[in-house]
């Protein structure tokens, strides 16, 4: 038979896991029955809505908005603060449950994971019967509710999660998407932020379906590789599989978890610059070049998200890796509070190694090419002689303290 994939997804994880929380405690209200939030002081870290229940979303609040904003629409609203102690204990208690009906598995955040129904179709009358099995056992067993997307693509399967909730399964294979996902706003496609969203719309691309038709040289030159990525969701074009043990990363990598959430693109510039800093210094002690950019995204919510780029001349200069981690956050970033930046470089090469260059790449009588090889290597000087914090950069000065690195 051809695989089958399911994208499990518990419904407003954090909310639904602390109304568990409180219900066990004594407490007569279940929160989900009426307008309710998790989030935190809003002085501290966590001021922004981290998940919201049912009745709360008509009211138009949103996950990731500050929390005032949400009190504005509805004075009433209930708010619980987090408790990342408990969801961790939920989620392994969740993912347990799936390893058992089947170890293929990849865990893909906190509350979210694909599954290979294929090696155990035998045991179910059908795909949607073995969803209904598992999504209706983890309710009556644990309390909470999850959505299952099934497709034959791991794209269409996150997608079809994701359509109307909660404690629903729907399909999503490669012969429905013209009717269940082309009508869908392009907002609605995995991995189309708000940057994509936008310069899509300039360019009257509002449905999937309109992306799905859209020209792909058009696409490359307004949004590059990351439009060709886009354009091949649109049509259903995914043939990754489950992956149950990660491969280990070959490259030098950052990250940052902020103090604060990243609101918007200028507080996470800082942070990106400062990972962008580090990984080039370390590709330069180690001697290497790096072939290929990452930028990773960790929201408030604990969902992750990352986009690579493949850089046409191998570098390890601090401004090249800043300006492509840029433009990979404006493609992904979906406008929502930041919770964690991270830069990872790959496809090392030694340096001297011969490099395949084309006459747009021949940089060895450019000036400006020149110069920041000088300035990082000054920089480099500097920071071994008299420590890392004796040279900052202007756009990092008085920053450095908003980040705690690991």
């Amino acid at each position: 038979m051809n695989r089958i994939l399911f994208h499990i997804d518990v419904n407003s994880a954090f909310l639904s896991w602390t109304a568990i929380d409180l219900l066990a405690a004594g407490n007569k209200l279940d929160i989900r029955t009426v307008p309710a939030i998790i989030g935190g002081d809003i002085k501290k870290r966590h001021g922004v809505v981290l998940a919201k229940s049912i009745p709360a979303k008509k009211y138009g609040i949103q996950t990731g908005e500050p929390i005032v904003n949400a009190f504005r629409k509805c004075p009433s609203l209930l708010v619980e603060p987090p408790d990342h102690a408990s969801y961790q204990a939920h989620s392994r208690e969740f993912i347990g449950f799936l390893s058992q009906i089947c170890p293929d598995l990849e865990q893909v955040s906190i509350d979210e994971c694909f599954l290979d129904f294929t090696p155990i179709a035998d045991r179910f009358p059908s795909p949607q019967a073995a969803a209904s099995y598992i999504k209706d056992h983890i309710r009556e067993q644990f309390g909470f509710t999850v959505n299952v997307g099934i497709s034959d693509r791991k794209i269409l399967a996150k997608m079809a999660s994701d359509f109307r909730k909660p404690d629903l399964v729907h399909t999503l294979y490669h012969h429905e998407i013209q009717k269940k996902m082309w009508p869908l706003p392009v907002s609605a496609l995995f991995m189309c932020g708000k940057s994509s969203v936008d310069t899509l719309h300039k360019l009257e691309i509002n449905t999937i379906g309109d992306l799905a038709r859209a020209d792909l040289s058009i696409l490359d030159v307004h949004l590059k590789s990351h439009g060709r990525l886009l354009w091949e969701y649109a049509n259903g074009i995914d043939d990754s599989w489950v992956v149950t043990k990660p491969a280990k990363a070959k490259g030098i990598g950052n990250s940052i978890t902020l103090k604060q959430d990243a609101l918007t693109r200028e507080d996470a510039l800082p942070a990106l610059r400062s990972l962008a800093e580090s990984v080039s210094e370390r590709l330069r002690k180690s001697g290497q070049l790096a072939g290929m950019v990452s930028t990773e995204i960790k929201y408030a919510t604990f969902r992750n998200v990352s986009h690579q780029a493949t850089l046409s001349v191998p570098a390890n200069s601090s401004e090249t890796i800043f300006q492509t981690a840029i433009r990979l956050f404006d493609e992904i970033w979906d406008g929502t509070p930041i919770r964690l930046l991270g830069i990872r470089s790959a496809k090392l090469s030694e340096e001297g190694e011969p490099v395949q260059l084309s006459l747009f790449d021949y940089k060895t009588e450019n000036p400006d090419s020149v110069r920041q090889q000088n300035l990082d290597k000054a920089i480099d000087s500097i920071r071994t002689r008299f420590g890392k914090d004796a040279i900052v950069r202007g756009s990092l000065y008085r920053r450095t303290d908003d980040f705690k690195k690991h």
